[in-house]
């Protein structure tokens, strides 16, 4: 495992760096992961990891790319668009040169065209959303302000809001609203059904399953080598 970094498009047509986590053995099965959304990402790193440790195994080179404004990068997340996540997504399929992905969650909302792969658990970007909202509406209640989700959502979509710890711009969240998962043959969805257990994104805290990650690397294994 090591960190590795692709160049990503900046607006205005600069591009800059941003880090990506990569088992690279130069290998011809070569597997672009795009990670699950806000918190989501946060719960569901483990996970994903242990999945890319697991296809590295099987002979798949694995690829995870931080998304601008997350992790390590070091662009403003108020200034990015979800367009901006696409367009890096894509960047960084190319710069891997990927032969296959594997989305988990909201990752299914920012995929490259043309890759063959996986959905894992697929969402909407308005899903998404309303979580994020409710976390707001909680928090505040706990502080003694009453909030409502059509009120902060009208408001978010000109002004932006803080969501989550996440502060997010009015066209990120106007973006993210009307966002849905690709509809493309070349794509197969993995329902959290068949990979068994508790939904980890749906956990109070970060957590991992080892089995989940099992089942999760064992269907896109023999779905990559059918």
């Amino acid at each position: 495992m090591n960190s590795d970094s692709y160049p990503c498009p900046l607006p205005g047509g600069v591009q800059a760096h941003e880090y990506a986590l990569s088992f690279d053995h130069g290998r011809r099965l070569r597997m672009l992961v795009v990670p699950a959304l806000f918190d989501e990402a946060n719960k569901l790193r483990h996970l994903t990891v242990e999945v890319m440790r697991r296809l590295d195994g099987a002979g798949i080179d694995c690829f995870l790319p931080d998304l601008p404004g997350t992790n390590e990068s070091l662009r403003d997340l108020s200034a990015v668009e979800l367009e901006d996540w696409r367009m890096a997504v894509e960047a960084a399929a190319r710069h891997f040169a990927a032969t296959h992905v594997l989305a988990i969650r909201g990752g299914g909302l920012l995929l490259p065209p043309g890759l063959p792969g996986w959905l894992h658990a697929p969402v909407k970007g308005a899903s998404l959303l309303r979580t994020l909202l409710r976390a707001r509406i909680l928090a505040s209640r706990e502080a003694g302000v009453e909030e409502t989700g059509e009120a902060l959502l009208e408001h978010g979509m000109k002004h932006g809001l803080d969501l989550a710890g996440f502060t997010l711009s009015g066209e990120m969240i106007r973006q993210l609203h009307e966002a849905q998962t690709a509809d493309d043959a070349c794509l197969t969805s993995i329902e959290q059904d068949l990979v068994g257990g508790r939904p980890l994104w749906l956990r109070a805290e970060p957590d991992h399953d080892p089995a989940q990650a099992d089942a999760l690397a064992a269907i896109v294994t023999m779905g990559c080598k059918a």
